[in-house]
C-alpha cells in the first residue's frame, strides 16, 4: 500500500506568522500554489494560509483602487492575522487512501504532512490528480 510519503510534495514554500500578506500573494502568484504552510522558526507547523484567506483580504476590484495601494494595504497585514490554525494534519507513514478520503470527504484542497510536529511536506489534490495520470498512462501501456 502506498503511503503518504510516496506522493507528497517535499519541498515546500512555508512562511512564518510575521510575514506579511504581500509576501505570501507574491509566493502563490510565483509558484503557481493555493496553500503555504506557517510555521515557526524551528519549522514546527502552526498553522495554513491558503489562497481563499488570502482573497477574503483583498479589496474588490469594483473598488477601482490602484494595484500600489493593495500592495500598501497587503504589506501592512501579518499573516497571523488570517491564517488557520485549525488544520487538519497527517503523518508522513498514513496509507494514501485513507489521505485520499479525508480530502474527499472534508473537502480539503491540501493536508499538510507533519512528524512530530515539524512539517515534512504537503499533500494536494494536485498530486493526486498527477497520480491518475500517471496510472492511466500504465493502464494506457497495458492495453496497447
Amino acid at each position: 500500500m502506498l503511503k503518504v510519503t510516496d506522493l507528497m510534495t517535499k519541498k515546500v514554500f512555508s512562511l512564518q506568522e510575521h510575514d506579511n500578506v504581500q509576501t505570501a500573494r507574491s509566493i502563490m502568484n510565483l509558484g503557481r500554489i493555493r496553500h503555504i504552510p506557517i510555521v515557526d522558526k524551528e519549522e514546527q507547523f502552526v498553522g495554513l494560509l491558503t489562497h481563499r484567506d488570502l482573497l477574503s483580504v483583498t479589496i474588490s476590484k469594483l473598488a477601482d483602487i490602484e494595484d500600489e495601494v493593495q500592495n500598501e494595504i497587503d504589506a501592512a497585514i501579518p499573516i497571523r492575522e488570517i491564517m488557520r490554525r485549525d488544520v487538519t494534519t497527517i503523518g508522513p507513514g498514513l496509507d494514501l487512501r485513507e489521505a485520499a478520503e479525508l480530502l474527499l470527504q472534508h473537502k480539503y484542497g491540501c493536508l499538510p504532512v507533519v512528524d512530530d510536529g515539524k512539517l515534512v511536506g504537503i499533500l494536494t489534490e494536485a498530486d493526486f490528480l498527477k497520480l491518475t495520470i500517471s496510472l492511466m498512462d500504465a493502464l494506457d501501456k497495458m492495453e496497447s
